[in-house]
């Protein structure tokens, strides 16, 4: 039967030692600490689970076997799905030792008998569950080997505690285990002397120490939780670190040497427009992301650094400034032919010469006379008239003329022709001595072909030595 018993407890030990891991961060545990053997539960008694189990708590002074001293010591390692698995030894001396006799439990000592045990288990944490990073309560499951006196038997146990964690690695454990070996084929005893294997509980007090874990940089954060494990970081930012001390971590900072804000990850904004200073034109100003951050107080879509005019609306190609209207006609200066004349817009601002005006030209025109056979001016008035001609197109500057030459019949057509061309020429230049834009004029001589009056008479032949001033649409 003995060899039956340590053949089941070695398959329990081996079966908890194959679990999966649990974590990274220190698996590694050992315990130390005082051990209490009570035997009461295998005195028998027949009165019922709670009277020969439960109730042996409270019989602290008279059932329970405690050595002075550290009297066990054990080693675990966390696996996973927060399970741990681990082995225990413990010592002890039995010198109470509970019977049942004559309806009645009574306790003796047996002779200072040794108590050894070895036990493993399979353990399942609460801690998880409860949400709690102090208070750790647990079940356990496992087998173990007991030595006393001259006998050595197998157990099956059953267990529960709680760990209460000072740190992440110093605990102070608390724990109870139900060693049964009467599943094992272990005997009770009714008023005689000391069973070979008696079912019993072992309690335990004691401190844990978790070892094992590793942070590669030293900022006190597990590997296995530090998003940043080989630079030393800080506990807020799993480990991450935060140069510029903005509360965003250098990982997911885009300024991480400079201090910032989370809305612009991590970069600053010294003027609160929304512009990271490094972006921005106006970083001392606060102004619109659309203009690099700088402000535009007349709202014309040109910044103020930009905007010859910053505080009149204006357009981009008049450089932020308002396009002008001299001569107050509706029409843009830009957009205005004649900006200095008023004019309507349907001839682009420039005033409209009407038949009127063509008459008056036409007539002072008609009054510039010739010289036979030459193009010098005849009467003294002439200067007059040209000067009224010059007056009139200077107030349509858009307009263009043309000044047509004329000769009467005396002569050659060759030489009638050049001589009209000739006269046509002397009025344009005479116009522009007086301030005419050349590009405004135009001449052409139509010799003798076009007279207005006869060429029998000699009042009819200076008639015909004259210019007109047309129109050229």
């Amino acid at each position: 039967m003995k060899h039956l018993n340590k053949f089941l407890v070695t398959v329990l030990m081996v079966s908890g030692l194959t679990s999966q891991a649990q974590d990274g961060n220190n698996p590694w545990a050992v315990s130390f600490g005082v051990n209490a053997v009570d035997t009461r539960v295998s005195a028998g008694g027949h009165k019922g689970f709670l009277d020969n189990s439960i109730s042996q708590a409270f019989k602290v002074k008279d059932n329970w076997n405690i050595l002075p001293s550290i009297s066990y010591i054990g080693v675990a390692r966390s696996v996973g799905n927060n399970f741990s698995v681990g082995v225990q030894g413990s010592v002890n001396k039995i010198e109470k030792f509970v019977k049942y006799t004559g309806g009645n439990y009574v306790t003796s000592n047996p002779g200072d008998l040794m108590y050894y045990g070895v036990d493993g288990a399979v353990k399942y944490s609460f801690m998880n569950a409860i949400k709690s990073k102090v208070i750790d309560p647990n079940l356990s499951l496992g087998g173990g080997y007991t030595f006393l006196g001259d006998s050595s038997f197998g157990t099956i146990n059953l267990g529960a505690g709680v760990n209460f964690w000072f740190s992440d690695v110093v605990g102070l454990s608390v724990g109870t285990t139900y060693k049964g070996a009467s599943i094992l084929g272990g005997d009770r005893v009714d008023g005689g002397g000391v069973p070979d294997a008696p079912g019993h509980f072992l309690h335990s007090v004691g401190l844990t120490f978790k070892f094992g874990g590793k942070d590669t940089d030293g900022d006190g954060i597990y590997d296995k939780q530090d998003a940043c494990p080989d630079v030393k970081g800080l506990k807020q930012f799993n480990g991450c670190p935060d140069t510029d001390g903005d509360g965003i971590a250098d990982k997911d900072d885009a300024c991480p040497d400079v201090a910032g804000i989370a809305a612009l990850n991590g970069c600053p904004d010294a003027d609160g427009d929304g512009v990271t200073d490094a972006d921005d034109a106006c970083p001392k100003e606060a102004g619109l992301k659309a203009l690099k951050g700088c402000p535009d107080a007349d709202g014309d879509g040109i910044a103020d650094k930009d905007d010859k005019c910053p505080k009149v609306k204006g357009e981009k190609a008049n450089g932020g400034c308002p396009w002008p209207d001299t001569d107050n006609d509706g029409v843009l200066d830009k957009d205005d032919e004649c900006p200095n004349v008023a004019g309507p817009k349907s001839n682009k601002g420039c005033p409209e010469v009407t038949a009127e005006v063509l008459q008056s030209i036409k007539m002072e025109a008609r009054s510039v006379f010739f010289n036979s056979g030459q193009s010098t001016f005849k009467s003294s008035d002439v200067p007059v008239r040209l000067d009224a001609i010059t007056n009139i197109i200077k107030k349509y500057p858009n307009a263009k003329f043309s000044i047509e030459g004329h000769t009467d019949s005396d002569g050659s057509d060759a030489s009638n022709q050049k001589l009209s061309e000739d006269r046509a020429n002397a009025v344009k230049d005479a116009l522009i001595e007086r301030g005419v834009k050349a590009s405004n004029l135009s001449a052409v001589g139509f010799g003798e072909t076009k007279p207005v009056a006869t060429n029998k008479t000699a009042a009819g032949k200076a008639q015909n030595r004259r210019t007109e001033v047309i129109l050229v649409k």
